[in-house]
């Protein structure tokens, strides 16, 4: 049997999917370091370095945008764009855990 079939993905121009690509390689490696997600520190050490190399891709797609004159982010289908892309489980790796009292 196979798995559902995911919706398409909104209609992008090619500056805006590399924002999302690169949004969400940020938001994987942050979600790698997060400290109240426990794991061991190098591998948070790890993420941490390759963060620094992302980071300046996602400036340089929001700076292609910019120079192209794309100056509104239509939030509404890049929100559909990273959900489509599983962004809601990725970026729930970010947020603290619910308290558990102790």
């Amino acid at each position: 049997m196979l798995p559902p079939e995911l919706p398409p993905l909104p209609a992008l121009t090619r500056a805006e999917a590399e924002l999302i690509d690169r949004y969400l390689d940020v938001v994987d490696l942050l979600g790698r370091v997060n400290p109240a997600l426990g794991g061991d520190t190098y591998r948070g050490l790890r993420a941490a370095q390759a963060l620094v190399g992302k980071a300046v891709a996602l400036r340089d797609a929001l700076t292609l945008m910019h120079r192209r004159g794309e100056s509104e982010l239509h939030s509404a289908t890049l929100a559909r764009a990273l959900r489509v892309l599983d962004g809601e489980r990725r970026t729930a790796r970010l947020t603290l855990p619910p308290d558990t009292g102790s």
